[in-house]
């Protein structure tokens, strides 16, 4: 099983992240973080890198939910969406698939917020 799922888009960058970020609404998501990964390598390294964002994406209640039965959860919160773009406006959207993050730490109680939230996911990146 795959630790993530994914789909390119035909997008500028911006109306990638845009795009992203609206379907993840409609799926009760907000955006709790946003990493430009391409300027921190420019700022900190002097490296130019293609454009690469990560969203943390997050659901209180179920992020709620999960802290209430694995109280170390939180270092795999939020759940990260990344956009990289490919060339140009080919991007590539890809979020991380909670049910594989969540086999790591065995707990039976998770599975089924994992798999609610790995369903909310996968319609986010369908849609796009």
């Amino acid at each position: 099983m795959e630790y993530y799922f994914s789909k390119t888009i035909n997008a500028s960058f911006d109306e990638a992240i845009n795009r992203i970020t609206e379907a993840l609404k409609t799926e009760g998501f907000g955006i709790v973080s946003e990493i430009r990964m391409h300027e921190k390598f420019k700022e900190k390294l002097d490296i130019d890198f293609k454009k690469y964002t990560i969203l943390g994406a997050c659901i209180p209640a179920y992020a709620y939910k999960a802290l209430q039965v694995e109280d170390k959860i939180g270092t795999m919160l939020p759940c990260n969406v990344v956009i990289q773009e490919l060339s140009k406006n080919h991007i590539e959207v890809a979020a991380i698939n909670p049910i594989v993050s969540m086999m790591a730490i065995q707990n039976p109680a998770l599975e089924g917020i994992a798999g609610e939230v790995t369903n909310k996911l996968q319609k986010v990146i369908s849609q796009l």
